[in-house]
C-alpha cells in the first residue's frame, strides 16, 4: 500500500482514520469524532497532520475538528453540497473530483443516502476507500436525509470497486449488524462463519473494522438485494433489487 492507514477508536463506537504517505510525510485525518485520540496517534507515530477529510456533517464525525486544528493546523476537505453545514472548508469537492495526499490521488464519490452530501473517497493505488456511514461492515447507515433509491445507488457505486478494496467505515456496529444479517440471510455459510469470527473478535476486545469489500459482497445483506436466496427469504423473489434493499433497510430500522 502507498498510504499507511491507522484506525483510531473514538467516543463509544466511532472510528477516525489517519492516512499517511511515508515518502512525503503528508497525513490526512478522516473524520474527527474527538481530537485527543487523533492527536495521540499523531504523536505516537511522529506524523504531522496536513489534511482533514470530513465525510459528512454529523456531529459524531466533526465535533473534534476545532480542537484538532488548534493543535495541528491542516487543510480541511469536505463536500461542496454539504459546505453550508460543515465547518469552514479549504477545499470543497464533488463526485468526480480528486484529492491528493502525498503521492496518491483519491477519487471522490457522492454516496448520499444517510445524509445528502455524504462523500466517500477511494484511493485505488492503496486499495482503500473511506466510506464512513454509507457502506459499513455488514451494514449501511440509516437513511436519514436521502431516499432509499439514493442509498441503494450509493452502495452500488461502492460495490463496483475492486473486491480486494479495504472498507474504512465509521462505527463499530458489526456484531449487531451480523445478528440482523442472519435474520435476512440465515443459510449463508460465509455469513455464519463471519458472525462467529466477529463474536470472537469482540469478546477479545478487537475491532472488526476495517473490512474487505469481497467479504461485504458475500455477507452484507444490503449488498445482496439481488441474491435469489435473500429475495426468497423476504418473500420478494424476482423483484427489483432496489425495492428489496428498501425492505431490508426498513426491517433493520425495526430490528
Amino acid at each position: 500500500m502507498t498510504l499507511q492507514i491507522l484506525t483510531i477508536p473514538c467516543l463509544s463506537d466511532n472510528y477516525a482514520y489517519l492516512a499517511h504517505d511515508p515518502e512525503t510525510g503528508d497525513t490526512m485525518a478522516v473524520d474527527v469524532p474527538e481530537a485527543r485520540p487523533v492527536l495521540a496517534a499523531l504523536g505516537e507515530k511522529g506524523w504531522v497532520l496536513s489534511h482533514v477529510l470530513l465525510t459528512h456533517h454529523h456531529a459524531d464525525h466533526t465535533q473534534g475538528l476545532a480542537e484538532l486544528l488548534a493543535a495541528a493546523p491542516a487543510r480541511v476537505i469536505g463536500a461542496a453540497a454539504d459546505a453550508h453545514r460543515l465547518p469552514p472548508l479549504d477545499l470543497a469537492v464533488s463526485e468526480g473530483d480528486t484529492i491528493t495526499i502525498g503521492r496518491e490521488t483519491g477519487h471522490v464519490l457522492d454516496v448520499s443516502g444517510h445524509t445528502v452530501g455524504h462523500i466517500a473517497v477511494h484511493f485505488p493505488a492503496s486499495g482503500v476507500v473511506f466510506t464512513a456511514d454509507s457502506l459499513m461492515a455488514l451494514g449501511c447507515g440509516r437513511v436519514f436525509e436521502g431516499t432509499m433509491a439514493q442509498m441503494y445507488e450509493s452502495l452500488c457505486k461502492l460495490a463496483a470497486l475492486p473486491p480486494e478494496t479495504i472498507i474504512c467505515s465509521g462505527h463499530e456496529y458489526t456484531q449487531a449488524n451480523a445478528k440482523f444479517a442472519l435474520s435476512v440471510d440465515p443459510g449463508n455459510p460465509a455469513l455464519i462463519s463471519r458472525a462467529k469470527a466477529i463474536d470472537a473478535a469482540r469478546a477479545a476486545g478487537q475491532p472488526t473494522v476495517p473490512s474487505i469489500l469481497a467479504d461485504e459482497l458475500a455477507t452484507n445483506p444490503f449488498l445482496r438485494a439481488a441474491d435469489p436466496g435473500v429475495q426468497a427469504n423476504l418473500g420478494m423473489s424476482g423483484q427489483d433489487p432496489a425495492r428489496v434493499f428498501a425492505e431490508i433497510r426498513t426491517r433493520k430500522d425495526h430490528f
